[in-house]
This record gives structure tokens, sequence and C-alpha cells, in this order.
């Protein structure tokens, strides 16, 4: 019974392979024995048995947000890779410019805002997938976990609690895509077809409206909650797994996307009362302990690319725990031996905002400047490379984490952070009248952010926003803190209804085009509107 149960833990993650939700979560069927056993399992309270197969599946739900996309279309690097995403949603801003004007690198298409997000073309499909990837993983574990099959089992509730999770990933990942801002007429527009469990012979399902889709996401996050605190499961310290964290920050997440100020703020609450500490000016981006010459960036000593010394991680992963999971701090990194690096897709700041950094702000120092690098000799290459100005030092190391120099670009990676908490409690009080608690929230993110020795930055005395709306001031700390950090930019932009306009920069080099917040808003991939008859296109 062992082997056989242990070939079923496997296969249930296989089982996630799908192409489309038009399939109904079409995928291979379930071995109905195996499915039977299952139950019987369940039904008999064996302890050991059920945490070996129901278990062995939810140890791995957290994985499905971190690996390789399901279906992947090509060996395309930018699509393929879960973490790709977040850095091809990064060019596609004001504040971050990739490379410097050659062809030869992956990211100068999406700068130029000819990632084509139409219904007919490749770029759509992997990301819908993946959503609908993470809601059939969950699905499938939740058919197992009634409430009646879970009812004060502690194990059970835990367990139930991640897949909620993930689903809720799923769904919202896809809707802050596939449609246009809540806030910015995506109300009233539909939504995803939601599917709330797996089974393959079920009928297809039409779109449901925006707010129902959301309506259904919170209740996820709700549930989830209440049963993780059931369950005794608060915020733990393994960063790398779902808990009331990762549930409270979707829910902030999610609630700031409606306008759900009142529920923004209470859980942000919830997490920064268990994430009181923020990074250190020490630990804040990469610092050169070489010389001009030959600069040396330990890994260990930068929070951005190191889960172990960053205060702030509410959910990451160790380098290397899935395929694909260094992409991102990979084409970051100015020094790694990739597109970010040696093949000159420099991740850079546009100068707009870097002149807006307070200059008693430490932040500032994770940006070049526009003072020029110089030339790098790279590992294993022949010549040096001309590292330009403006780069950013944020994701800064010149060897991998726990490695060697030719394995550059090899570490720690986070989705969640305490900083983005602290930016989403305080812009909930701006959009909800509450000025004076607003300050306080940013006061608190400001004052961590100043040079040692130097007088505490506020929201009334930085620089920059003097006489400026606290929602603007809030903007300008979002744009400054979560620089370059998994598309952040994109998304806010989409929400605040901000066009992309680079006029007017001396360091972007692609100024051409402009990308308006309807743009950002990718169509119902082509393989869902021809097998689902009740799919309509957005």
């Amino acid at each position: 019974m062992k082997k056989y149960i242990k070939y079923m833990i496997g296969t249930a993650m296989g089982l996630a392979m799908m192409t489309s939700c038009s399939d109904r979560l079409d995928l291979t069927p379930e071995n109905a024995i195996t499915a039977e056993q299952i139950k019987e399992i369940l039904a008999s309270g064996d302890e050991t048995k059920i945490d070996m197969i129901i278990g062995g599946m939810a140890n791995t739900v957290v994985l499905k947000i971190h690996q390789i996309v399901d279906y992947a279309p090509s060996a395309d690097g930018q699509t393929n890779y879960i973490l790709a995403h977040g850095h091809m949603f990064n060019a596609h801003g004001n504040d971050i410019v990739i490379g410097n004007g050659s062809y030869t690198y992956w990211g100068a298409s999406q700068y130029e805002f000819e990632w084509n997000a139409t219904t007919g073309t490749s770029s759509v499909k992997p990301i819908w997938d993946h959503g609908y990837g993470c809601v059939t993983v969950a699905n499938q574990l939740l058919n197992y976990l009634d409430d009646e099959t879970v009812g004060s089992n502690k194990k059970l509730m835990d367990y139930k609690a991640r897949a909620l999770v993930l689903r809720a990933w799923g769904y919202n990942y896809m809707m802050e895509l596939y449609q246009d801002a809540y806030l910015n007429g995506g109300k009233d527009k539909l939504g995803l077809s939601v599917y709330d469990k797996y089974d393959p012979a079920q009928p297809y399902r039409e779109r449901s409206t925006s707010e129902q889709t959301y309506a259904f996401i919170k209740n996820d996050l709700n549930t989830a909650i209440q049963l993780f605190n059931a369950a005794g499961i608060g915020y733990t310290s393994d960063v790398s797994d779902f808990d009331l964290g990762v549930a409270n920050f979707l829910l902030a997440r999610v609630s700031l996307w409606t306008g759900d100020w009142q529920t923004t703020i209470s859980a942000s609450n919830a997490i920064l009362g268990n994430y009181p500490e923020l990074i250190s000016e020490a630990h804040y981006g990469g610092k050169n302990t070489g010389t001009a010459d030959d600069p040396e960036y330990l890994p260990e000593t930068n929070a951005f690319v190191s889960n172990a010394i960053n205060p702030e991680v509410i959910l990451g992963f160790p380098k290397g725990l899935v395929s694909g999971n260094t992409v991102y701090s990979s084409w970051m990194n100015v020094f790694a031996n990739s597109w970010g690096g040696y093949m000159e897709g420099f991740a850079r700041i546009d100068d707009r905002l870097y002149n807006k950094i307070a200059d008693s702000d430490y932040r500032k120092a994770a940006f070049q400047g526009p003072q020029s690098f110089g030339d790098y000799l790279y590992p294993g290459s022949g010549s040096p490379v001309t590292i330009q100005s403006y780069v950013n030092l944020k994701f800064a190391a010149t060897q991998a984490l726990g490695g060697t120099k030719q394995e550059v670009g090899q570490n720690d990676f986070y989705y969640m952070r305490t900083s983005e908490v602290l930016l989403m409690k305080a812009e909930a009080q701006a959009q909800s009248g509450d000025e004076n608690g607003a300050k306080t929230t940013l006061n608190t993110l400001l004052a961590a952010r100043t040079k040692s020795g130097q007088t505490p930055l506020t929201a009334d005395t930085y620089p920059a926003t003097v006489g400026k709306s606290i929602l603007e001031k809030v903007q300008l700390q979002w744009r400054i803190e979560m620089w370059g950090e998994n598309g952040r930019e994109f998304f806010n932009n989409k929400r605040w209804g901000i066009t992309v306009d680079r006029s007017g920069s001396t360091v972007h080099w692609y100024t051409a085009k402009q990308l308006t917040p309807a743009q950002m808003t990718w169509q119902i991939p082509e393989n869902e509107l021809l097998y689902n008859p009740l799919a309509v296109p957005n």
C-alpha cells in the first residue's frame, strides 16, 4: 500500500497539467479506485496514512506558484518561468529601464511594448495556464477535504487552508492581468469561469462577473484564515510555506485592488503585528567590499538576494528549490552571467525617479546614479563589458549565494515582504480619508529608510512630495521601495490609471510609444475561446 500511495502523491501533482479552463479543468482523469482508497483512508482516521497521501499533496501546493509553467509553448524563459513574468512586467514601466538599446537580450521587446497580449498570441496562454493550474491543484486537494471530512482535525484544517490560499492565488493572478483594474472600469465587467471542484466531466462554465469572482477569492481567503487559526497555524518561521501571513497578505492585496479599504487595513495590521522588523541600512541592496576596479558584492549581506538576513520576508524560497527559480535574481543582477549582466540587459532606474529619492534616504545607494560604473570582467569572459550609469545595485551580487563567481545569479527569492504591507495599509488609509493615519504608517517606513545619523524623514518632509496630496506621497514611496520587485509598478500603474510615458527621461532609450492602462489588460487566450462555448472575449 505504501508504494501505491507514494505513486498517487506523485501523479496528483502531475494531474495539474492542463491546457485551458475551457476543458472544464479536464486533465488526465483520476484513477477511480485510487480516489476511493483515498476516501477510505480519510474515513479510517489513520493519521500515518492520511499524512502520507493528503499531507504529501498539501506539502507541495505552495511549490505550484513557483515552478515552470504548465504546457509551456517553447523554451522561452520569458513566459515559461513564473518568476520571469515579473521581470517582463517590470519592463512595461516608467521607472525601470531595460538594457541600453541593444536587441541581443531578453526583455527588449517587452520594454518596447511589443509583448503582444492579444488573444491569438502565445504570450497570453502560459500565464493563463499557470493561474488555472493553481486552481486545479487546489481543487484536487479540496475534493477530499469537505467540511464533514475535515471536522475538528487540525491537520486537515491546515491542509484545506493551504489549498484555499493556492486557489485564491491562481484566480487573483489572472484577474489582475486579464481584466481592467476593478476601480477603473473592471468592476462592471466579466471576471473568470469559477470552478470550485475538480471534475473532468463537469459542465463548462461561463465567466462570472468581476464582483462574483472577487467575492469567491475573498471567501477562500477568509475561510483559509479561519482554518489556520482553528488549526493553530499562525505566522510560521518557515517563509516557504502558506500560513496566516500569506493568507492575510493576499487578502490585503485583493482588498486594495477592489477598494475594500478597511479589510486592507485590518489584514495589514494582522501581519505587521507579527513582522515588525524592517531591512537594515547595512543589508539594503549590495555593498561593495572590494574596490572600484575589482568590485565584490557578497550576496550573504544583501537582503534582496538572501532570505536569511531579510526580516521582512513573508513568503519566499531558497535558491535551487525548483527549476527556473533563480531567473529573476539573475536577470536583475548587473553582475550576473546572464541577460541582466553580461548580455547587457541591465535593469536601470529612470533618472526622473532617481532624482526624487532624498539624499538622506539610503535607498538611493541601491542605484549607481549618473556616474558610469565602468568596465567589468564577467567570470569566464574574455573582455570587459561597459556597465552604464543608473544600473541598480539593489540585487547586486558578484557570486552565488553560498556558491562561486561562476554560479553568480543563483540566489534566494521572495514574493511578499513587510514594506509592501506598510504601503498597502498607508494607501488604504489615504484612500479612505484617514490622512493622519496614512502619514503615521508612511513615517514608519521612512524613518527606517533614513540614513544613520540623519534627521528621520517623514511624509511631510520628504523633499519630492512636499505640498503633494497624501495619496501622491504614498504612490512615490511605492515606486521607490518596490522598485524592480516582481512587476509591482506595472500592476500599480494599472490600478492607479497611470499611463507609461517615458518622454523627458535621459535614461530611457525607447520613448516612441506610451502604454495606457487599457493596454495593460491582456486578452483571453484563443484556446479558451475556441473550446469553451460559454467563454466570451474581454
